[in-house]
């Protein structure tokens, strides 16, 4: 018997009689309580830690009915316990007297594959006698096992959830699940989850790590429906569905064999259900021997079944997103490549030009090689090609299509209208074979409903076309068709206007005597229209010249009529109307009495007569709303020549003035449209008058006419920075020569 340290000495008989008492009366008291309790109870006596007695829940803890006997030592009883430190703990309580206690200890109860996992909180607290001695130790403690399990069950869980909340990979979601359920079950479980179709008729592998590879290929893609295996019915019912013993089931009866391959006796499946009711999969639990499942069993696969619904759906959303981002990547992906396909398509006014745009487009991001074709005069020609290499595209362009063959892609497409593709050479002769040629996609160039041309990519190796590639080559194709078509009527307008303007202005200035002569003209924009600028020279009776120089109001066919009126009208009168003012009004008179279908607009005019003198030219002039011509002097300076005079087209009867001048040998008379002196900086300054005058004055000493010309177009252009022109540039320069001299050859 061993003192407690600190006691007191030992008392009287009568008095430690009545302690020994008090002491056995606690005891029983302790077995009443514990008696029916769900914590356990023991009390061992003496340093070998014999049991004397136990309630039933310490027995149930301990093994059972196995190990239900008393009046033996607990090492005895429960071997395991020694090799663990328990029975340690007890000696040292013992021998000490001080009591202790143990929060979710874990500890093995039983051996051999029976052993089993348990948890307890517990006290060791010494038993005194009366004098305070140990006389054993009292032990008291509750089975925690079944929280330890939740809590780990609980964790396992939130990990689960965290993975599902960062978007963790579904397998790795689903492999998880399932190893934390293998782990926690008391006994040996396999998990198995099963993934639905799209169209929820077959159930696809998701996660099985317990189950054998061969068992998991041999259920992959089961049907979902009535008696196939438990979870190919679990999917086809939306509920659970418990097989207790594989081997009689009839659910089975197609799969026996091989869960007995795979050592499987029983299978629990649950359907995963979306929110919406729809399939998701299956949740299954497999185990070696027939079992039927518990409370316990059954809330854990629902659980479960819920957390992997939650990880499907969100995987399945997550992979929507992508799939919805995917396509407006390749959406983003093809309008740049159409916008910058149409960039270039139009910034060319040439349309084999465009053509060879298209060619270059398509390869290699529709295909690697493509030819354009057209139809011309009944018969095809290849305009444009694009190859890797130099030799290929040599081979393509050698080859021409037969327009009426029927075995040629070509020719059908030009006769049909419509796309063809295929995986094979194409038929007809062909460089192909040199080419590697695998397939071929035909588009045809439509213009007002009638193909004028295809566009045939090649394919070659492994590639091939699929319907996006078939859609994105036609829509290259329409765009391309239009860009052509603008080029062909921006050509041909040009051409026209290009005519029409040349009609309009003196192919080549006269020889003058004593007169150096030279023009400008510049239209405005691209070319398109014709311009409202206009100058002319043709001579008039004994020696003297016409000269006039012009604006009119607008642009295009209309201007045209109306600087043809004013030039004929010119023209045909000055012979007879010797004085400038009249010539001027008959012209005025014939814009003011024009139909208004040939335009109504206004024109400024600079109207002349000059007579070569032995001192220079006399000039005679009239100015009608136009700018002030400049008169450069012999000491190169430039002042404006003014003369009163309105619009003409407005009114019956302008107001005019004749201005006479005299121009002495190397003077010059400079005229000059408003596209000079209000062509602007990006900035929308004004070149103006003061700058022209400026320019005039700088040309060289004793200048050519040319070389006035020169210095004006030269100070416009360094003004502009070479900014387009927003309106039509005409200079006309008359220069007087010395007396007996030959004009220089003059330029248009």
């Amino acid at each position: 018997m061993t003192r407690v340290p600190g006691q007191h000495a030992p008392q009287p008989a009568g008095r430690a009689g009545t302690r020994a008492g008090a002491d056995s009366a606690a005891d029983r008291d302790l077995r009443s309580l514990f008696g029916q309790s769900t914590a356990v109870f023991a009390s061992l006596a003496g340093p070998a830690h014999m049991l004397e007695t136990a309630n039933a829940a310490f027995f149930d803890a301990i093994g059972g009915p196995a190990r239900t006997q008393t009046g033996v030592p607990l090492g005895q009883l429960m071997p395991e316990l020694a090799g663990q430190g328990f029975i340690g703990l007890l000696d040292r309580v013992y021998r000490t007297g001080k009591p202790y206690t143990g929060r979710n200890v874990r500890m093995l109860l039983g051996e051999g594959p029976e052993a089993r996992e348990a948890f307890f909180d517990f006290t060791y607290e010494p038993r005194l006698d009366a004098g305070g001695n140990v006389m054993g130790v009292r032990v008291i403690g509750v089975e925690t096992t079944q929280v330890e399990h939740a809590q780990r069950l609980t964790a396992e869980h939130r990990a689960l959830l965290e993975q599902i909340a960062r978007q963790a990979p579904l397998p790795e979601v689903l492999e998880g699940m399932a190893r934390a359920i293998e782990d926690l079950a008391p006994e040996e479980v396999l998990v198995s989850v099963l993934l639905a179709d799209a169209d929820g008729r077959h159930l696809r592998h998701g996660a099985a790590p317990s189950l054998p590879g061969f068992y998991n290929r041999a259920i992959d893609g089961i049907a979902a429906g009535e008696g196939v295996g438990s979870c190919g019915t679990a999917a086809h019912r939306r509920r659970p569905v418990i097989v207790t013993d594989i081997a009689t089931d009839p659910f089975w009866d197609d799969f026996r064999d091989l869960a007995d391959r795979a050592a499987l006796a029983a299978c629990w499946s649950t359907p995963i259900l979306a929110r919406d009711g729809s399939l998701l999969g299956t949740f299954a639990m497999y185990h070696r021997t027939p079992r039927a499942p518990q409370d316990a069993d059954l809330a854990l696969a629902r659980v479960f079944a819920d957390t992997a619904a939650l990880a499907i759906e969100r995987h399945h959303a997550e992979q929507a997103r992508r799939e919805a981002e995917a396509r407006a990547k390749s959406a983003r992906s093809d309008l740049a490549f159409l916008l910058n396909a149409s960039t270039i398509l139009g910034a060319d006014l040439d349309a084999l030009q465009a053509l060879q745009h298209l060619a270059d487009s398509g390869v290699p991001v529709l295909a690697p090689l493509c030819a354009v074709d057209l139809v011309e005069g009944g018969r095809v020609r290849r305009v444009a090609t694009a190859a890797p290499t130099q030799t290929q595209r040599d081979l393509l362009a050698a080859h021409i299509p037969v327009y009426d063959a029927a075995d040629d892609a070509v020719a059908r497409v030009l006769a049909s209208g419509t796309s063809e593709v295929a995986r094979r050479v194409p038929t007809g002769p062909g460089p192909w074979h040199d080419l590697g040629v695998t397939g071929y996609l035909c588009v045809p160039l439509m213009d007002r409903g009638r193909a004028f041309g295809t566009m045939t990519l090649l394919s070659t190796g492994t590639h091939v076309f699929d319907g996006h590639a078939v859609a994105l080559a036609e829509e290259l194709a329409l765009r391309a068709a239009s860009a052509a078509r603008n080029a062909r009527q921006y050509t041909q307008r040009a051409a026209l206007a290009r005519d029409l303007q040349a009609g309009l202005l003196l192919p080549d200035l006269p020889d003058i005597p004593g007169t150096d002569v030279a023009a400008h003209y510049h239209p405005a924009g691209e070319g398109l229209d014709i311009g409202g600028d206009f100058y002319d020279l043709f001579p008039l009776e004994e020696g003297r010249w016409a000269f006039l120089l012009g604006d009119v109001c607008g642009r295009g066919a209309l201007a045209a009529t109306t600087t043809a009126l004013v030039r004929h009208t010119a023209r045909a009168v000055a012979p007879l109307l010797p004085d400038p003012e009249d010539v001027v009004r008959a012209v005025n008179r014939a814009l003011v009495n024009r139909p208004h279908s040939h335009d109504t607009g206004f024109v400024t005019l600079v109207y002349g007569q000059l007579t070569p003198t032995p001192t220079g030219l006399d000039i005679e002039l009239v100015r009608a709303g136009h700018t002030l011509p400049l008169h450069l002097d012999t000491e190169h300076t430039a002042r404006p020549v003014d003369a009163h005079g309105l619009l003409l087209g407005i009114a019956a009867a302008p107001q005019i003035t004749t201005r006479h001048l005299h121009l002495k040998p190397y003077e010059s008379l400079v005229l000059y449209t408003d596209g000079i002196t209000e062509a602007r900086r990006p900035d929308a300054t004004l070149f103006g008058e003061d700058r022209l005058a400026d320019a005039v004055s700088g040309a060289p000493h004793r200048p050519a006419a040319r070389q006035v010309i020169d210095a004006v177009t030269r100070a416009v252009a360094a003004f502009t920075g070479g900014h387009g022109i927003d309106d039509d540039q005409a200079v006309l320069v008359l220069t007087a020569t010395e007396p007996h001299k030959t004009s220089p050859a003059a330029s248009a």
